[in-house]
């Protein structure tokens, strides 16, 4: 095999080979949910966590999967198996689940008939490209909090993760007019600091690590992470609503997110945090991360 295998409605095929349909309602409507789960020394970590999720996501938007969870779960460790033989033995996978509800035939310009349909499953992978976030370890991330406001938790349930995305997309653009490395941190309607587009953001006060509530936020699983590390480090985890004024006279701040695990930021706005540069609460937790998971998270994406 010279190209990675995807897991496409219950057939695994090459990539190359793997077709979405133009009138699958996640290309129609945006209605896909999806995962993403990474692996260390090329198995994947926490899948377990990421697939339950998803399951809750699918329950709650009424897409009912012919897999079990059980049975998601053994795909995506076969997958990861597979596709890990094609990497280097320093190098790490990010795996994809999505499922969207399927194909619509009579679709013509709207949601269409109430015809069954069959939801299109996919699992896929690619090599985590560190390269990418390396400059967030050495100058830190500098979010921007854009015009674009988080969509409210009445309109979408932020539980879900989905990719009806088109507002990140506009939030993007308009962040990186101010920094072309510029990440959004979008406020809901009354100004309070919720997310960035893949990642969860969190301040830290002294000995305390702040989170925006779970009602306004997808809680991530890396979330969920640095909160059961927190007493390892002598640190406390909190949740509650707070402003781009309390992320200026932060301490610290981090971005936390699958991918990479953990960031420092060290800006907002083009306004320092602490000194503007990473701090040694972000080093203390991600060399207990790095523990947890037996491998030198810093050195990986810094290339060392």
């Amino acid at each position: 095999m010279s190209e990675p295998l995807v897991f496409l409605n219950g057939r695994c095929l090459p990539a190359s080979e793997a077709k979405l349909n133009i009138y699958d309602l996640g290309i129609v409507l945006g209605a896909t949910l999806t995962e993403m789960t990474r692996t260390f020394h090329h198995r994947p970590w926490r899948a377990e966590d990421h697939v339950a999720r998803l399951y809750r996501s699918l329950k709650y938007a009424g897409i009912a999967v012919p897999l079990t969870r059980e049975e998601m779960l053994a795909k995506t460790l076969e997958l990861a198996e597979s596709n890990a033989r094609l990497i280097g033995p320093d190098e790490d996978l990010g795996i994809v689940h999505f499922v969207t509800p399927g194909e619509n035939a009579l679709y013509a310009g709207s949601a269409g008939g109430s015809r069954p349909m069959m939801p299109t499953i996919c699992i896929h992978s690619f090599p985590l490209r560190f390269e990418l976030w390396r400059h967030l370890f050495t100058d830190g991330a500098h979010v921007v909090t854009p015009s674009t406001r988080h969509i409210p938790p009445q309109c979408l349930e932020p539980k879900m993760k989905n990719r009806s995305r088109l507002h990140w997309f506009l939030a993007d653009r308009e962040a990186r007019t101010v920094d072309p490395r510029a990440i959004p941190l979008l406020l809901d309607l009354d100004g309070n600091v919720t997310e960035c587009a893949g990642s969860n953001f969190v301040l830290v006060r002294g000995d305390a690590i702040v989170s925006p509530t779970r009602r306004n936020i997808l809680w991530g699983v890396s979330l969920e992470t640095v909160r059961e590390l927190a007493s390892s480090v002598g640190m406390t985890f909190e949740e509650r609503d707070f402003q781009p004024f309390d992320v200026v006279n932060a301490d610290e701040a981090w971005l936390t997110t699958t991918p990479y695990c953990l960031a420092p930021c060290t800006r907002i706005n083009g306004m320092p945090i602490g000194d503007g540069r990473p701090g040694p609460r972000f080093r203390a937790l991600l060399d207990a991360w790095s523990k947890r998971v037996g491998l030198d998270i810093g050195a990986q994406v810094l290339g060392g």
